[in-house]
């Protein structure tokens, strides 16, 4: 579980592209199969074990006394589970939605799967999760948009009875809600579209203050109140670039104390004990995802990790009541990992099993961090991955550009790189500006930028690697989701002559358009978007003028275009008019839509079909 902290050379990247012999190619499906096992839950009591495995295709729960047999206790077969939680010992919980619809329903069931209940039976309504209230063996504290498809108000469900009592109406205005450890909602943030406010009460039964306002651009959100129920933790990075985990006062919104700060990177999450009523670790990401373990219980798992599991990056996922017993998993970018029981008592770990057996660690390709300099002097972060047993020289490469656009690629298992990797194609996952976990004006510089810095971001790693010599610059294709195909549109568009190909996976293709089809409970955020995007009205040309949709007339090369028909976020329409708009400039471009898909492909005979066209689309342009 060694970290790695620095970029990798290109002496170093092609000293280890050479170090293994070629390696065979691999069957498509097993990148894209569900796992055997995986999500590994335990219940309060310790004596049983959950997780979920494929029945009739389908991601399914099962449940299996620490010593005894496994039983299958859901039979859902639409949608696979991936979502769910212990309530008590003798009741799970899970979320689902219908075809990608993103109204996700809680349902729960009994440990014994004899009965099921749908906790949320409203159409056109999404279900989020406020509190587990986790003392709790029946109650949750849920947010439900039935009301109002705008805004989520909070109820009290009994996840035995189905009986939901409302205990706080949203004005309107309010996006996030949280509760205390006795589970009284006393601390609330409410925006105006660009500027979000922090409120707070004594009780549930005084009224709601206001105690700090700030724009959009700075972060302070409160994420969890001390265990005293007197202040709040929170996220913060007012007066700083870099993310902090702070202790604020809930009468005036001043910062109190830092808990966790690092000159680098932002802290991006926090772990707790409930027995304890501590702190245990927080989290940073550099290269990789480092830990900062400040509670020794705590801090002895990991070590016993350390000392088991070499070379493999360890987390715990679950643990009972009277943390005696833990869930961890273990991986590292060769593998989806493994998961295992852990005993405080005797300190030993028991398996419990391989995410995918099938796959196997010497097989895959190392992910390794490297960085380059953008043509405005940023620097930027990213990862490569070079195909087993070649030499990193001319190869046909694979640009793979992140959703988002504010969210980031990580050092991890990803079963797309490996894929690509298999067939012979270097992947290059670049962490242009607008990525987060690098501070608040890395963040800021990609406002209103779409196509354009943003882009040069892309378009400067490629040739950073052309430049390096290990891209052939004739057989250069990129691909991406959601943010990422709007930067494959993109970069067909605006440097046509970079790329070989293109796959666009349920991306944005026009910006007016696509700020005027987000979903409803987005709409509280719409200014901010305005701010983030450009505003259709003051911003127009400039919006037309990066939206590949109006400009197809400069994409030559060939395009293989997938879309969910139920995407909530990037509207079918989104990728009709852009291949409607090729079609009739007589550019090749190849459509695969899926009625019971929303933003990507959740069933595995969907994935299937989208993965085996993409070998098809690459095998033919890049080989």
């Amino acid at each position: 579980m060694k970290p790695l902290y620095r970029s990798a050379t290109v002496a170093a990247l092609l000293a280890g592209s050479l170090s293994a012999q070629a390696i065979e190619q691999l069957p498509l499906r097993d990148f894209f199969r569900n796992p055997e096992k995986t999500v590994f839950r335990i219940s309060p009591d310790g004596k049983t074990i959950s997780f979920v495995q494929p029945y009739e295709n389908r991601l399914n729960i099962f449940t299996q006394p620490v010593k005894g047999e496994a039983k299958r206790i859901t039979a859902v077969k639409d949608r696979d589970i991936r979502q769910y939680f212990w309530k008590g010992n003798d009741r799970l919980v899970y979320l689902k939605d219908n075809g990608g619809d993103e109204n996700f329903h809680l349902f729960s069931v009994d440990r014994d799967g004899k009965t099921t209940r749908d906790l949320t039976p409203f159409p056109k309504v999404r279900a989020r999760i406020i509190d587990s209230l986790e003392d709790s063996d029946t109650d949750l504290l849920v947010g439900l948009n039935k009301r109002k498809p705008e805004i989520f108000d909070a109820y009290r469900l009994n996840t035995k009875t189905g009986a939901l009592k409302l205990v706080a109406e949203n004005p309107g205005n309010i996006t996030h809600w949280l509760a205390d450890h006795n589970g009284k909602l006393r601390a609330a943030i409410s925006t105006d579209g660009v500027n979000s406010s922090v409120m707070t009460r004594a009780d549930e039964k005084a009224s709601w203050k206001t105690i700090a306002t700030t724009s959009f651009k700075d972060t302070l959100e409160p994420v969890l109140f001390t265990f005293d129920n007197k202040a709040l933790y929170a996220w913060s990075n007012l007066g700083r670039d870099k993310q902090a985990l702070v202790v604020i006062d809930p009468e005036t919104g001043k910062e109190k104390d830092i808990v966790s700060i690092h000159e680098s990177a932002d802290i991006i999450d926090f772990s707790w004990s409930h027995k304890r009523k501590t702190l245990t670790s927080t989290t940073y990401e550099l290269a990789k995802k480092q830990k900062v373990l400040i509670d020794g219980p705590t801090e002895k798992v990991y070590h016993a990790m350390e000392r088991t599991f070499a070379d493999m990056e360890g987390d715990i996922v679950a643990v009972d009541k009277e943390e005696e017993n833990y869930v961890v998993v273990v991986k590292n970018d060769r593998t989806r990992g493994s998961y295992h029981l852990y005993n405080a008592k005797d300190e030993k770990f028991k398996k419990l099993a391989d995410v995918s057996p099938w796959l196997k660690s010497e097989q895959l390709a190392e992910m390794k961090p490297i960085s380059y300099k953008s043509r405005d002097g940023l620097t930027i972060h990213g990862y490569l991955t070079l195909p087993v047993g070649k030499e990193a020289k001319n190869l046909p490469v694979v640009v793979n550009p992140h959703g988002g656009p504010w969210a980031r690629d990580e050092w991890r298992f990803n079963p797309e790189v490996q894929w690509l990797a298999n067939r012979g194609y270097a992947v290059l996952q670049m962490n242009f500006r607008g990525s987060t976990g690098y501070g608040k004006a890395f963040w800021q510089a990609s406002f209103k930028q779409w196509g354009r810095t943003m882009q040069d971001d892309i378009t400067d790693g490629v040739k950073w690697m052309i430049d390096q010599g290990i891209a052939n610059p004739k057989k250069i294709c990129i691909y991406g989701a959601s943010y990422g195909g709007y930067a494959t549109l993109a970069g067909l568009t605006y440097t046509p002559d970079l790329y070989a190909c293109g796959v666009d996976y349920v991306g944005v293709s026009n910006l007016l358009t696509f700020l005027n089809t987000i979903p409803p409970y987005w709409k509280p955020f719409q200014e901010m978007q305005y701010e983030m995007v450009g505003h259709p009205v003051k911003d127009k040309a400039a919006m037309e003028a990066y939206s590949p949709a109006l400009n197809a007339d400069k994409i030559k090369a060939p395009l293989l275009v997938l879309q969910g028909a139920k995407d909530p976020r990037v509207n079918k329409a989104e990728s009709d008019q852009m291949v409607e708009a090729l079609k009739k400039r007589g550019v090749t471009v190849d459509y695969i839509v899926k009625d019971n898909e929303g933003l990507g492909f959740s069933n595995e005979e969907n994935r299937f079909e989208a993965y085996e066209a993409m070998e098809k689309f690459f095998a033919k342009y890049l080989n």
